[in-house]
């Protein structure tokens, strides 16, 4: 199999980035859209040329760091995987193919295919933890945990943390991001102390790192990897409000 890459390239965060072409052959259908560029890149070290730079870690679709745009669409054009989990076969022999990093004012661009994703980290530091002691493993195993707030923590837990809701989004909105890393802490008994503080704080600092507005156009649900529901984003907006209204009146 043979495609034809159209690759941004940028040196630097400091430098301007623009597209250029490559052409891999000899592509195996089952290669994985990341090994298909450690071919190309093989390539070109051995003429002499810089390597596309790009993110990488586990390649099982679990940390989130191998975030592509692939032809317009955050991971590629196959539907809840990660651009690891992107075979060769979802292309056809010829194709262009374009490939960028993702696009927001809150993940400028390092270098190539590499954003600086460090704007989550933030927003984790600010809230996304639990101070009470929850003691070792058997003693928060004897706190009864209701199956319907176990699933709903599960359900939002899923969350690797990639970016592709905020590429997908108009907007570069994270709010799909934020009310997953607080649901799956806010539906737990162990959250619940510090749930009102987490649910401002989060949003504050996601506010602050520049991230826009969420206008419900679900695209950030359609190309998540790990398919988590917009439900989320409505219970933020709904614990959000809540907090912010008992914050007032409580003077705290």
């Amino acid at each position: 199999m043979n495609v034809n890459l159209r690759v941004w390239r940028q040196p630097s965060d400091t430098k301007k980035g623009h597209f250029e072409d490559y052409e891999a052959h000899n592509l195996n259908t089952n290669m994985s859209f990341l090994e298909m560029l450690d071919v190309v890149n093989e390539d070109l070290t051995l003429t002499g040329r810089q390597p596309i730079a790009f993110e990488h870690d586990c390649r099982e679709g679990i940390c989130g760091s191998c975030s592509l745009m692939i032809d317009g669409e955050p991971h590629g054009p196959e539907g809840k995987v990660a651009t690891c989990q992107t075979y060769m076969r979802s292309f056809k022999e010829g194709d262009l193919i374009t490939v960028e990093p993702f696009r927001s004012k809150a993940f400028p661009v390092i270098k190539d295919l590499i954003v600086d994703r460090s704007a989550f980290d933030r927003i984790i530091q600010s809230g996304g933890f639990v101070s009470v002691s929850t003691g070792s493993a058997p003693d928060a195993n004897a706190v009864l945990v209701p199956k319907s707030s176990a699933d709903m923590a599960m359900d939002a837990a899923v969350c690797i943390g990639c970016g592709a809701c905020v590429a997908g989004c108009k907007n570069s909105s994270a709010m799909l991001f934020v009310s997953a890393k607080a649901a799956h802490l806010n539906s737990l008994p162990q959250g619940q102390p510090e749930k009102d503080v987490r649910v401002l704080n989060m949003v504050e600092q996601m506010d602050k790192e520049g991230f826009g507005n969420c206008s419900n156009t679900y695209v950030c649900e359609a190309v998540c990897p790990k398919g988590i529901s917009v439900d989320f984003i409505a219970k933020l907006n709904r614990d959000y409000a809540i907090a912010s209204v008992r914050t007032k009146i409580l003077g705290r």
